[in-house]
């Protein structure tokens, strides 16, 4: 019930702010078009505004090609919705004022060419921010941190961390990124490679049709690949699909589980914190999961947890580093504005005590297929193992 009035409240909210981005369009640039009949043009808009949702909803009825278009043309449409709010509400407020000034314009909504001049501007607007958030996308940047864990790890004096986060495999982030994706881990170098989570977009079939296993066996590494779960392999509800399908090219998927690797450092992998809504499963609390390791003497501890939530688990264990993701640094701008207040970190390093935090913008898009105001990143991690007595 909660769901079904959630989604509804949504649909609702989200019909609003597209019906007022598809009435100033008609003002401002529709209604000077030659032969466009006013209800020609709301067909379409409609159609393309609601392709998003028609797309998910539709994959057990239509043809896997159809609604993969309409998702596409739904994410295209979403990033473009998305600035169009926000270039449309600067505009009302320069017309508003324009109502009090005399030097400002009036009645731009009525007037040609005043208004097809406006819409022009914002449209050309929105295709740039758009463009350049395309692109950015598509150009992730490494990452760098050395850091330092006043801990032995037997015979590691460094060990070199490779981790790539909210990769969202699916269609727009194809099998031909994660080709490009993989060559840019094999040239670093890496000891181990860490996936903390959204490697696969929900829906695991683009994944399997794209062969994207062959892709991952690739990978080299000498100490293996690990990951955890995020809440997009949930939410298709396909979760156990996906994790034999990853491990199956050799990536170990640790779910509210630990592994001593090389006899020197402990690796803890978490459930998401979203995993008991979509599939049932309550994930373990920290101290449940760590209670049987050996700690005299103490070894290093990395957890991996998609969501960097709870950190208070994480220091009252004495964890040293915890790898996460999920904010995407909110991918759209000024979206960060809001994932800065949500999470304690949203992204960066942050140090807590003897825990250090490392958080991935990640390396794929969600929804609208661009990143505005945020580099999508790989993470190249330098730990470096001293004792307590400083040898």
């Amino acid at each position: 019930m909660f769901r079904i009035l959630a989604f509804s409240i949504i649909i609702l909210l989200y019909g609003l702010l597209t019906y007022w981005i598809g009435l100033r369009m008609w003002q401002l640039v529709g209604r000077f078009i030659p032969y466009l009949p006013i209800a020609l043009f709301w067909l379409m808009f409609w159609l393309i505004a609601f392709s998003f949702f028609a797309g998910h909803l539709s994959k057990k009825y239509l043809a896997p090609g159809i609604s993969r278009w309409l998702i596409l043309l739904g994410d295209y449409w979403l990033a473009f919705m998305f600035y169009c709010l926000i270039v449309l509400a600067i505009l009302e407020l320069f017309l508003l004022a324009g109502q009090r000034l005399a030097f400002l314009p009036r009645g731009s909504y009525d007037q040609f060419p005043a208004a097809l001049v406006l819409g022009l501007g914002v449209l050309l607007t929105v295709l740039v921010i758009f463009s350049y958030g395309w692109w950015n996308a598509r150009h992730p940047q490494v990452t760098h941190y050395d850091i330092s864990i006043p801990k032995s790890a037997g015979q590691l004096k460094q060990l070199h961390v490779v981790a790539v986060s909210d990769l969202h495999l699916g269609i727009i982030v194809d099998n031909y990124r994660l080709a490009e994706l993989v060559a840019m881990v094999n040239d670093l170098k890496p000891d181990i490679i860490l996936l903390p989570g959204d490697i696969v977009d929900g829906d695991p079939l683009p994944y399997i049709e794209q062969n994207m296993a062959e892709t991952w066996r690739r990978l080299k590494s000498r100490y293996g690949i690990y990951a955890v779960l995020g809440n997009h392999e949930y939410i298709g509800g396909q979760s156990a699909t996906i994790i034999n399908r990853l491990e199956q090219t050799g990536i170990k998927v640790l779910r509210d589980a630990v592994v001593l690797v090389e006899g020197s450092f402990y690796l803890v992998g978490r459930e998401d914190v979203y995993s008991s809504f979509f599939n049932g499963n309550e994930r373990k609390t920290l101290a449940s999961i760590m209670a049987g390791i050996d700690r005299d003497p103490k070894k290093p501890a990395i957890v991996l947890d998609h969501q960097p939530v709870h950190l208070d688990e994480p220091w009252e264990q004495e964890v040293d580093l915890q790898i996460s993701g999920h904010t995407h640094r909110g991918q759209l701008a000024p979206l960060s504005l809001i994932t800065e207040h949500i999470f304690e970190v949203d992204y960066g390093y942050l140090c807590k005590g003897q825990l250090q935090i490392i958080v991935s913008s990640g390396f794929g898009t969600w929804g609208p297929p661009i990143r505005v105001g945020n580099r999508p990143e790989i993470l190249d991690i330098l730990i470096k193992f001293t004792s307590l007595d400083g040898d």
